[in-house]
This record gives structure tokens, sequence and C-alpha cells, in this order.
């Protein structure tokens, strides 16, 4: 079992258990959290204040948390759609594209599709700890 595959799972449970925020900023009063912040309080075991109030903060606090960036890179990968490129930095924005696949119907270009529901959610994320799991799963090495 790998450590990415634990917080993915961890960050599963902490969202069935607070819910399952979409809307501004990354979490609620009333404990719900977007999957990001799930994943970064699977990995530091809080929220911090600035969740709820500074979004250019919160997002710098998850950046910078390496272990959080690692689930968040494997979610976005299981997910069927595309990263968007961050326009600063020319590179992927896996944070913006699990805020936007939770919340945001239209996502993949079907005004028609709905965002995902809680079990929806839940999979992707129990599908990426599968999979981070299997890419770490390294055969034992016999003594020779």
């Amino acid at each position: 079992m790998s450590s990415t595959g634990t917080v993915l799972r961890t960050a599963a449970h902490i969202l069935n258990h607070s819910g399952l925020h979409t809307g501004p900023q990354f979490a609620t009063a009333d404990g719900r959290l977007d999957i990001t912040a799930a994943i970064f309080r699977a990995v530091t075991g809080r929220t911090p204040n600035c969740f709820l109030t500074d979004e250019d903060y919160s997002l710098l606090q998850i950046r910078m948390c390496e272990p959080a960036m690692d689930a968040i890179r494997m979610l976005s990968a299981v997910l069927p759609t595309l990263p968007p490129t961050d326009p600063s930095t020319g590179t992927d924005d896996h944070i913006e594209h699990i805020c936007h696949w939770a919340a945001t119907p239209a996502w993949n270009g079907t005004p028609d599709k709905q965002p995902p529901t809680m079990p929806e959610v839940i999979g992707a994320i129990l599908r990426a700890a599968q999979a981070a799991d299997a890419l770490t799963a390294a055969p034992h090495q016999n003594a020779a």
C-alpha cells in the first residue's frame, strides 16, 4: 500500500464524514470540504482557517504540501478529462482540474452533464488510491 493511496483513502473517509463543498473557497463553516482540502487534511490532520476565507493563501498551503500534491496529481490522472494549463506557469493545474470536475456540469463540454454525485467522487478517489498502490507495488526481492 502506497502512502499516496493511504492519503487518498483517508480523504475519501473525510469527505464521506464531513461532506463535499463545491462552492467558493476550500471549506465551509459547517465543515464541508473541497476535494483538495480533504486531501490536505488527510496529510496534515488539520483544516487551516484560510480555507474559509482566502483562496490564494489556501492554494499556497496546498501546493507547498508535497504529499497532498502527489495525491492531487494522482486523482487528476484518473479523471476522464485533462487538466487545464495554468497560464502563469504553463504547467498542468491539477487543483483547478479536480475542483472544476467536482463542481461544474459543463466541464467536459456537455452542458447537460451533471456534476458527479458523492458516490462518484468517492469512487474516483478510491480508484486513484488503487492506481497509486499499483504504481508503487514492487515485487519482493529475494536475497541472492
